[in-house]
């Protein structure tokens, strides 16, 4: 994976890229819509790929191990063989579904023990194991095994979790150069900066990190019951750490607001899995703000979801007819709520680019932030 830092803004430390890879080119910031299992759930390939605009998606390693399991994707070639998708695609270590387990894993200097949440079989995942899984997978971007701490983790569990996870990075480091990807393309491995919400942490996490000479670095342990501030302050610290020439990872970050917030602040890419998740229980994001489909307000609304939308389904349904197949537990509801939240975070981030490259981003950034977090 090569990455190309194009531009700075010159009143901010918001950053635009190009990442490429054997899959397709990413122009940075980049929004990565998440697909758990192999899909982005209500979307398929031809609406992320022309209509939505994805660059890249996001697969996880966890749930990929379960379902379908490792020889299916085997046979299959790849995950991008396996669903269809042709550009890139990063996987998640797991490491956030194990540790999120907590009445059901066992954690260990070998590794961790867990049971299945599908239904309850014993597996056990060493940082040469995650490796191993995601060459299978054949994900472009693969991350290193690491444990999530909780936001309101205490210093000494936080310090001794971090140490496990450098250790862990090292076996992460030394299996991957050891191994190559099954399918005949090239593949890249992230490590990811932990520490929870302390400082010295972070840093030492990030200096540690940055010695790695990986092609990318993520950030991880955020938005994860820390407050905004908290995560802000964390992304200061560690983006002052790791190297310029590389792209930073924010991992399951956020709102809108997150992402411009993280954006200024030297965040190059994102993933969240509230445009989908938040779409399907009727919530839209806009430009304009954020709509609860339900609300009664909407009944006989006729215009467009969105005149100016990032997407196909904007300008072709009105609020009312939204409302309606929400109301009735119409499976349409779903699809074009997930498809218009995803297309406006893609929007978003292009945008953002767009801003950065004519060096206007802190301005843009303060008029959107108060206009998409209102209430419509």
């Amino acid at each position: 994976m090569d990455f190309k830092l194009q531009h700075t803004d010159l009143q901010s430390k918001a950053r635009a890229g190009i990442i490429t890879t054997d899959h397709g080119v990413i122009e940075t910031p980049i929004f990565m819509p998440v697909g758990t299992a192999g899909s982005v759930k209500a979307v398929h390939a031809t609406e992320l790929e022309d209509d939505i605009e994805a660059q890249i998606i996001l697969g996880n390693t966890y749930h990929l191990y379960l379902r379908p399991g490792l020889d299916t994707l085997q046979q299959a070639g790849g995950l991008h063989r396996f669903n269809s998708w042709r550009k890139p695609i990063l996987t998640d270590s797991g490491g956030f579904q194990v540790f999120s387990l907590a009445e059901n894993r066992k954690l260990t200097e070998e590794g961790a023990e867990f049971r299945s949440h599908i239904d309850g079989s014993k597996h056990f995942f060493t940082p040469e194991k995650v490796i191993d899984i995601q060459r299978i997978i054949g994900a472009d971007i693969m991350m290193a095994f690491d444990e999530c701490t909780p936001g309101d983790a205490p210093y000494d569990y936080a310090k001794q979790s971090l140490e496990l996870t450098e250790r862990w990075l090292d076996r992460c480091l030394t299996r991957f150069r050891e191994t190559e990807c099954p399918h005949g393309y090239r593949q890249t491995l992230f490590p990811i900066v932990q520490g929870c919400v302390y400082p010295d942490l972070r840093k030492q996490a990030a200096e540690n990190v940055a010695s790695k000479g990986a092609d990318g670095n993520a950030i991880g342990g955020l938005s994860v019951g820390e407050s905004t501030e908290e995560m802000y302050e964390m992304i200061d610290i560690v983006n002052e750490i790791l190297p310029e020439d590389k792209p930073r990872y924010l991992m399951g970050v956020g709102t809108p607001a997150n992402m411009l917030e993280a954006i200024d602040r030297g965040v190059d890419m994102f993933d969240c899995i509230m445009p989908t998740r938040n779409g399907r229980n009727g919530q839209l994001f806009t430009k304009n703000g954020i709509m609860n489909m339900r609300n009664q307000k909407w009944k006989n609304d006729f215009s467009p979801i969105e005149e100016d939308g990032a997407s196909f389904v904007d300008t072709r349904y009105s609020k009312a007819y939204l409302r309606h197949l929400f109301n009735t537990g119409e499976i349409l509801a779903l699809q074009i709520a997930s498809i218009h939240n995803l297309a406006f975070y893609l929007w978003l981030v292009k945008e953002a680019r767009r801003q950065i490259l004519q060096n206007n981003f802190p301005a843009w950034k303060a008029s959107m932030i108060d206009t998409i977090m209102r209430r419509l």
